[in-house]
């Protein structure tokens, strides 16, 4: 039961600070808002984008850390379920974004989460 509202508490824990963060980018970057519907970013604005991804991401291993006291598999089915996620919707995004893009954006899932879980002093194996 841990192990689900850890993976649970970081799924909403990536959500609050995903969007946190695209309030941020709003604010921040000039033009932002203006072409976040045809997502025709400049460079600075995908760099953003990535940003509050790894930050989301370190923030949901944190917090599946945290719930699951320790239990390093929460966050492991947490980092594998995120990646799972997000296959679809870069795939449908991929002729919007360069390659590097998709490739940085995985890798901080794969990186960003478990390192989240670390800061908690979980063993995230």
């Amino acid at each position: 039961m841990r192990t689900a509202a850890a993976v649970l508490g970081g799924i909403v824990a990536w959500v609050v600070a995903a969007t946190l963060g695209n309030f941020a980018l709003r604010a921040v970057l000039p033009g932002y808002a203006d072409v976040e519907h045809s997502m025709t970013f400049t460079f600075d604005m995908q760099a953003g984008r990535l940003v509050v991804g790894a930050i989301a991401s370190f923030a949901a291993g944190f917090a599946a850390a945290r719930i699951a006291r320790g239990a390093g598999h929460a966050v492991w089915i947490l980092t594998i379920g995120l990646v799972a996620a997000f296959i679809p919707v870069h795939y449908n995004l991929w002729t919007r974004f360069p390659l590097w893009y998709h490739l940085v954006f995985f890798a901080s899932l794969l990186v960003a989460t478990p390192a989240g879980a670390g800061l908690r002093g979980a063993d995230a194996r």
